[in-house]
């Protein structure tokens, strides 16, 4: 790779931890990263790449408490709690808002054009409450079963859910129509499909976490953590292609977290 084609890539990457996460791009880094619609959409081949920022963080708090509470009953509970938590700030709570209005549009209206504007309003609904606590509940519970494993099988699952589950959105935008207003939404640099090439860089960055994870824990938990990410994605593409005949920036979000907590479910059902 030369120097312009680095210089490219780490530009990419850091719109991407822009985007996607509170870590700051600002000052002189931010005028070199620089702006444009293009480089934003090319930054999205670079998503699971923020899943390694958000993976490194979560397992630092997992572990840590891990060590702090090793033979403590409730050790892994606080661990997967923390780590939770950290994993929502990190990011904003982007993508869990997104499940919330996914839920808010789908569950409110059987009506494709009231669903969507539904899901535009910034107010949580009840079937959005629901779902945002059963989510990051399930989350939690998941957690905390592997951790009751050891924390290096806690650690193998942050590291391969969240940057996997970052991957299966972008299917959804490789294989499935933008819907909505694109200038107002939150998909806006992913509202021109990507390209076969930045899906495919996009899997790269899932290549070493998810070997790191099988290697760690053996291929049977990371089959069956990656078949259950797989079976959810799947399940969200038909979803929004039956009700919504498209994705939203709000279904990406809601894939990303039904993906994760998938991969959890997955690994926790080969234990």
């Amino acid at each position: 790779m030369n120097s312009s084609a680095l210089s490219r890539f780490a530009r990419h990457y850091l719109l991407a931890v822009q985007f996607f996460t509170r870590i700051p791009v600002t000052g002189r880094l931010a005028n070199w990263v620089g702006f444009s619609p293009a480089m934003l959409r090319a930054s999205a081949a670079h998503f699971p790449g923020v899943g390694w920022l958000v993976a490194a963080a979560t397992g630092a708090v997992a572990a840590a408490c891990m060590l702090v509470w090793p033979t403590q009953t409730f050790g892994p509970l606080v661990a997967a709690v923390l780590c939770t938590a950290t994993g929502v700030w990190l990011t904003g709570g982007f993508h869990e808002d997104g499940l919330a209005d996914v839920a808010d549009g789908l569950g409110g209206s059987a009506n494709r054009t009231r669903a969507l504007e539904i899901m535009k309003d910034s107010r949580i609904g009840a079937y959005g409450a629901m779902a945002l606590v059963l989510a990051l509940m399930t989350k939690v519970a998941l957690l905390a079963l592997l951790g009751g494993h050891g924390a290096p099988t806690m650690l193998a699952a942050l590291c391969g859910g969240h940057v996997l589950s970052r991957w299966c959105p972008l299917v959804l935008v490789r294989t499935l129509p933008h819907v909505g207003d694109a200038a107002q939404s939150k998909s806006k640099p992913l509202a021109d499909q990507i390209t076969s090439a930045a899906l495919a860089v996009a899997a790269l960055w899932c290549v070493l976490p998810l070997v790191l994870a099988g290697w760690a824990q053996g291929a049977a938990f990371l089959t069956a953590a990656m078949a259950g990410s797989g079976l959810a994605l799947l399940w969200m593409r038909r979803l929004l292609a039956r009700r919504l005949q498209g994705f939203t920036g709000d279904g990406l979000g809601a894939t990303q977290q039904l993906c994760e907590i998938a991969f959890y479910l997955g690994a926790a059902l080969a234990l």
